[in-house]
C-alpha cells in the first residue's frame, strides 16, 4: 500500500476518534461502557505528526473532503465505492488495482484504495 495512503488512513483514524471524544454525548456513552479515552493531546500530537507526512495537496482534499464526510478514505470492494455503494467504471476499477496513484470516486468523489 502506499505511504500516503496509509497515513491517510491513519489520519482518518485519528480524525473519527478525536470526534468522538469531542462529542459530549458520545463521550458519556464511552464512558460508562468503560472506553474513556484519556490522553486527547497525545491524539492530536499523533494527528500533527502524520499530517506533516503527507503531500500538502493531498492533505488539503482530505480536510476539505472531511467537512463533508466522516469517511473520506474508502476501500474499493468487487468494484464497488464502500462509501456511496455506488459501482464504479471498469476503467477507474483497473487503475486503481494498477496501482497508479490514488483514485476519486467519479460519483462521491472520495478517495479509494483496494483492500
Amino acid at each position: 500500500m502506499n505511504e500516503q495512503l496509509e497515513a491517510l488512513i491513519q489520519l482518518q483514524d485519528i480524525d473519527l476518534m478525536l470526534r468522538e471524544v469531542r462529542d459530549p454525548e458520545i463521550a458519556r456513552q464511552e464512558e460508562r461502557l468503560g472506553f474513556a479515552v484519556e490522553n486527547v493531546a497525545g491524539l492530536e500530537k499523533d494527528r500533527d505528526r502524520l499530517a506533516r507526512r503527507i503531500d500538502e495537496r493531498l492533505l488539503q482534499t482530505y480536510e476539505r473532503m472531511s467537512r463533508r464526510f466522516q469517511r473520506v478514505i474508502v476501500p474499493v470492494e468487487r468494484s464497488i465505492c464502500q462509501g456511496c455503494k455506488i459501482s464504479l467504471p471498469t476503467s477507474t476499477s483497473s487503475r486503481i488495482s494498477g496501482g497508479i496513484n490514488l483514485e476519486n470516486c467519479e460519483n462521491c468523489g472520495r478517495i479509494l484504495y483496494r483492500s
